[in-house]
């Protein structure tokens, strides 16, 4: 018996959230998902995410919602994170930040699926050692099930994969987010666990990373601020199938998607 997870890459305004209404269904469908988990990070205006933006996203049929740095972007969303058990942040932020970094969800079969959201190190805030704060939780939460998904919200790929082989064989997936351009390196690893190094971004390919790209060019050309906005055009769905045993927690397989809008 085996669980079909499908898990979409990071979720970008408005956009990416009409990606998700006009597509998520027939995805569903056609790859036979029991569930559904996004990033949801960058959901409302391309930085950070709202209640009522993760409402609309629950709505669409997404179980979970993880996270990463920019969720912290809206204001006054610390009373929404402690409340909202479908929305998780990177675990591995100082005690007492609002929210909690893992969640046990369960498909319409009844099935018990595992999330843990970390966040990177490399070129990014000083945080704990994710290594070490997934050591401190894998335990407890391998009790409630064998099927464990990982979002390692990062910016280095060498932190990924390292992350990958270190936790081969104790979790099902390891999937990462945050760069919002999808590799090409999926795989299944010597001891059963899915990998990917990001699984890419769902919202305008008409962009750069989202972002309306003569604005992000201006920046660059002349290092001063410049206000983003979300372009509207090429939108597609950037998202992964993880096939994995109930019994065992091991992946079977792993499918890159990249889906037209």
């Amino acid at each position: 018996m085996s669980v079909r997870i499908l898990f979409i890459g990071d979720i970008v305004g408005s956009p990416g959230r009409s990606a998700i209404s006009r597509e998520l269904h027939r995805l569903v469908d056609r790859h036979g998902a029991d569930i559904v988990i996004a990033n949801g990070e960058n959901a409302a205006g391309g930085f950070g995410i709202t209640p009522d933006t993760a409402n609309e996203l629950y709505r669409q049929g997404i179980s979970l919602l993880t996270s990463g740095n920019h969720i912290w972007d809206k204001k006054d969303n610390s009373g929404y994170l402690d409340r909202e058990e479908r929305l998780i942040r990177p675990l591995n932020y100082p005690p007492g930040t609002p929210g909690r970094g893992l969640a046990v969800i369960e498909t319409p079969g009844g099935v018990k699926v595992g999330v843990l959201n970390l966040e990177g190190r490399v070129y990014m805030k000083n945080l704990d050692c994710p290594f070490r704060v997934a050591d401190a939780e894998l335990e407890q939460l391998r009790r409630e099930t064998p099927i464990i998904l990982v979002d390692i919200h990062a910016e280095a790929t060498s932190e990924k994969s390292a992350l990958g082989w270190y936790l081969d064989g104790r979790v099902s997936a390891v999937v990462g987010t945050h760069t919002h351009v999808q590799t090409a390196d999926e795989r299944i690893m010597p001891n059963g666990t899915a990998y990917i190094s990001d699984v890419g971004m769902t919202g305008s390919f008409d962009s750069v990373i989202g972002i309306d790209k003569h604005q992000a060019i201006q920046r660059f050309l002349t290092q001063q601020p410049v206000k983003f906005d979300i372009p509207k055009k090429d939108l597609r769905i950037n998202a992964v199938v993880i096939v994995v045993e109930t019994a065992t927690g091991k992946a079977v397989s792993i499918e890159r998607i990249n889906v037209a809008c």
